[in-house]
């Protein structure tokens, strides 16, 4: 059963990291550029519709749902820690997990800003007293994609190293010590016991012996 869900887990979400990375590199090759966005005014910019942002948040809530299930199926990792969990491998646990989540909030963050500035349509911007027509930079999407691959590996990563040092745990408890970890059953070793016939002592022979 664990095995059986170890594998969804991390089946669904390296799709949805993928997912997400994809489309996020679609949305760079999509994006608006400079060089087609023209001025209808001289305070006017006229941007055209193109598929980024639908791609930008479409990347946003695949990177999300595979946050969620991440955190979902392995709980507060930090408030409670195996103990078949060696010290080497919880710190990778948690070197992992602060990974994750850095790179989720600042993929986030990216994703959602490059969607927005992809959304603009007749807006225009003043900077010290000129107008101009903001596009978004490039390289922005594609940071994005490969932040959320890391994040998503990582994520699987001490995913992984939890749920095998928790089922690694014995249910007896501690098994550092192999000596008690059974019962030997067997039958009792006593030595035979050996029936002598009784000795008759003649009553002479004994009187005889009390006076010598």
């Amino acid at each position: 059963m664990v095995k059986w869900k170890l594998v969804a887990v991390c089946s669904v979400v390296a799709i949805l990291g993928l997912l997400s990375a994809a489309t996020a590199f679609a949305a760079e090759a999509t994006r608006i550029r400079a060089s087609q966005v023209q001025f209808v005014t001289a305070i006017q910019c006229e941007y055209p519709r193109t598929p980024a942002l639908p791609l930008g948040l479409t990347s946003v809530l695949a990177l999300i749902i595979a946050q969620i299930i991440l955190t979902v199926a392995n709980g507060c990792c930090c408030c409670r820690r195996s103990p078949a969990i060696s010290d080497a491998n919880w710190r990778c646990v948690v070197l992992c997990f602060v990974l994750s989540w850095f790179t989720f909030v600042i993929a986030f963050l990216l994703l959602l800003t490059g969607a927005a500035l992809n959304d603009q349509h007749g807006e225009e911007s003043m900077y010290f007293g000129n107008y101009y027509c903001y596009v978004v930079k490039p390289g922005v999407f594609s940071a994005a994609a490969i932040l959320s691959l890391v994040s998503v590996a990582s994520g699987i990563a001490y995913y992984l190293t939890l749920t095998t040092g928790k089922s690694a745990e014995s249910p007896w408890g501690n098994s550092s010590y192999p000596n008690q970890g059974g019962i030997a059953m067997g039958q009792p070793q006593f030595p035979p016991q050996t029936s002598q016939d009784p000795v008759f002592v003649h009553e002479d022979t004994y009187v005889r012996r009390q006076f010598t």
